[in-house]
Formats: structure tokens, sequence, C-alpha cells
């Protein structure tokens, strides 16, 4: 048996995947960007927000309406884009290379505000949905499930605001 230092065999390790995290490096396996069929950044002047398609999945109209306005607040924050255009807006046939975010319910569980407060166990709200995103040409750039959670304090609806911030940060690593 090999008999090695401390430090080497133990911290080393530790401290090099550390490093490689905090420096953005990826390790093997792992993409370090989320479009991991091709590992390229999209640039795009422009994205047009589509309202959530809720599917077969039952959900409050509150809900798609948060999911909605949160994705158009948490987007233009990412300030990727110089025009952020709701669903509809006219001014959106003009943008040459405009790209569609479109979201889709997966699944939706509508917690208790008052069984998180009174215990850490029970009443978490979630939501799923897979986020699509496309250029101009109907081509995906992004095809994925995101998951929104209220586990603690904090209305249901918040759970929208989570989701959100998740597509933001996505957005933000794609364009």
């Amino acid at each position: 048996m090999e008999h090695r230092p401390f430090a080497v065999s133990v911290i080393f390790p530790i401290v090099l995947t550390c490093a490689l995290l905090l420096t953005g490096g990826s390790l093997q396996g792992q993409p370090s960007s989320p479009d991991s069929s091709t590992g390229q950044k999209f640039s795009s002047s422009s994205i047009q927000i589509q309202p959530m398609d809720s599917g077969d999945v039952p959900m409050p109209q509150e809900f798609r309406v948060a999911v909605y306005e949160n994705l158009i607040q948490q987007i233009r924050k990412t300030g990727k884009f110089q025009h952020v255009y709701r669903s509809g807006d006219k001014a959106a046939l003009d943008a040459p290379d405009l790209v569609t975010l479109r979201t889709t319910a997966q699944s939706f569980k509508k917690g208790s505000q008052k069984e998180r407060e009174v215990t850490t166990v029970a009443g978490s709200s979630s939501i799923t949905l897979k986020v699509h995103i496309t250029d101009h040409a109907g081509q995906t750039l992004v095809d994925q499930d995101v998951q929104g959670k209220v586990r603690f304090f904090g209305e249901n609806l918040r759970v929208t605001y989570n989701f959100s911030k998740k597509v933001a940060t996505i957005v933000q690593n794609t364009f």
C-alpha cells in the first residue's frame, strides 16, 4: 500500500475541485454551460415571452398570471436583451433576431402558508414547467424543465418568483 502525506491525498483534490468551481471551470462529465449539446452562447437583442400553457395541469389563474409577469420582470433584470416583448406585441415582428420563450406546466402543488409557518416539514408549494426558447427560425436554443419551490416562509405565489429567478439564470448563462 502506497503511503502519501495527508495534504496530498485528502486536501489537494478538495482544493482543486473548489478552484475549478469558483473559476467557472468544469469537472469532467459536467457541462459548464446550460446548453450541454453545443456548449455555445447565443446572441439576440430581443425576446418575446409567451403566456404559460397550463396544459392538463390544473392551476389557478393567479399562478399562471404570476409566472408570466415574474418572467417578464426577471428577464428584464438580466440586461441581456434590448427589448423584452409581451405576447402579441406587434413591435416584436420587426425584431430581426427575436427569440421566443414558452413555458408549459408539468406539475403543480399548492401548499399551505399556514403549515409552512408552523412546521418545516409540511406545506411546501412547488411548480415545474418546461422552458422552451427558440430562435426566429424555430430552432430550439433551450429545452429544460425548471422547478420553483416555497418551502418555509412566504406566500404560495412566491413559488412563481422562485421559478422565474431560475429561468433568468438560465437566460443569463445562455445569452
